[in-house]
């Protein structure tokens, strides 16, 4: 395992740009991401890299995990959203909310990767109105049963250990969290095909049939489900998006670089035509500003400052966007070569649009924001002789 910060952000680039990068494509084909990489990165310590070291994890600061995230981002977004779910939205949660006895039945299992995890919130009818879900439990003595449906969730194929969102089957408005075992019976994992993007992060659906949870698996209280677990849970995943977005933007800022100043057009670079380099101090500079918006989020969770979770939302709502925009402009600089597989950005392109979507759309960002906003920057009348 490494220790030094800068060590394992440069041993990690790496790796992912001598092992992984040459396999992403193959991969995708596949639509199954390598389980020795998986494994790769756990003895690297990257599976618990936000992770208390009591646990065996690394226990980056903020600013250092959302620098990780880049760097593995960058190459693969697979990889990165191994993170995000699995290191993120289940892992952090449950080192703050999780009990003694759950930390130290789970987390160290997530941070050696011997155990894969994902977070099960997201249904066939219900995504952005997640305080809807129709995946309901009952308490029976001393477990819950659980009936439902989930959909796109990301590692399920693979997941040991499912974060399941439900409702109390009385009364809908109580939303809870359970740590559900893969192997108890009554579960039905089907793969989800056909993606934009994502074809390897082991996307499926999940069907729970009177499954039987210990009571010692619910998380946090009965009805904090929601307002305690999954918010915090989406706080966390926004913070690992808004760096995943960065890495998306910044590499196909330097794909389209490279390209520029390699291919030749009407007898000159294209890099030297100014409608070129229009593109590309355009995605400089919005990925400088970016950069700043993730760094600042980062510093304010470091601090434990309030206002971290808006700026978390602002960060993820613009790098996303961004993303999606750098990339468009990355295939166009490449012309045709840009909507070949044999070129990065072709990938980037669609893997950028999937960031809009997931972790709360870029729409209802916007809502947030908006809320925020007109909360924060009410201009009072001075009333005051």
């Amino acid at each position: 395992m490494i220790n030094d910060k800068e060590d394992i952000l440069q041993k990690t680039a790496d790796y992912m740009e001598r092992y992984v990068r040459s396999q992403v494509n193959k991969m995708e084909a596949q639509e199954s991401f390598s389980l020795a990489i998986i494994q790769d990165m756990a003895q690297m310590g990257l599976l618990g890299a936000s992770l208390p070291k009591e646990y065996g994890g690394l226990e980056l600061d903020p600013l250092t995990y959302g620098r990780l995230t880049e760097v593995i981002g960058k190459v693969s977004s697979t990889a990165r959203t191994l993170l995000t779910v699995h290191t993120s939205l289940v892992g952090e949660t449950l080192a703050r909310y999780g009990n003694e006895g759950q930390k130290e039945k789970y987390l160290r299992d997530i941070c050696r990767g011997s155990k894969i995890a994902c977070f099960a919130l997201t249904e066939p009818e219900n995504g952005t109105d997640a305080a809807t879900i129709k995946t309901s439990y009952e308490k029976k003595e001393q477990v819950y049963i659980l009936n439902g449906h989930k959909r796109w969730i990301s590692l399920a194929g693979i997941a040991d250990l499912m974060l399941v969102m439900a409702v109390n089957c009385t009364d809908n408005k109580k939303m809870s969290a359970f740590l559900v075992d893969r192997k108890a019976p009554g579960i039905e994992v089907t793969p989800v095909t056909g993606l934009l993007a994502a074809r390897d992060a082991y996307i499926s659906e999940i069907r729970f049939k009177n499954v039987e949870i210990p009571a010692d698996n619910l998380l946090c209280k009965e009805g904090e489900g929601f307002a305690f677990v999954a918010n915090t849970a989406l706080f966390y995943g926004r913070y690992s998006i808004a760096w995943g977005g960065l890495a998306t933007a910044q590499a196909a800022l330097e794909e389209m670089v490279t390209y520029a100043r390699k291919r030749k057009q009407f007898g000159k670079r294209i890099g030297e035509f100014q409608l070129i380099q229009g593109i590309i101090g355009d995605a400089v500079a919005q990925i400088t500003a970016a950069r700043s918006l993730c760094i600042s989020a980062g510093e304010m969770r470091v601090k434990g400052q309030e206002d971290a979770v808006m700026q978390t939302n602002i960060a993820k709502y613009i790098t996303s966007r961004i993303s999606v925009q750098i990339c468009a402009d990355a295939v166009q600089v490449l012309g045709g070569n840009g909507c070949c597989s044999c070129y990065p950005v072709e990938r980037l392109f669609r893997e950028s649009k999937i960031l809009e979507i997931i972790e709360g759309t870029s729409q209802i960002q916007q809502v947030m924001l908006a809320n925020y906003g007109m909360r924060k920057f009410y201009k009072r009348e001075n009333t005051g002789v």
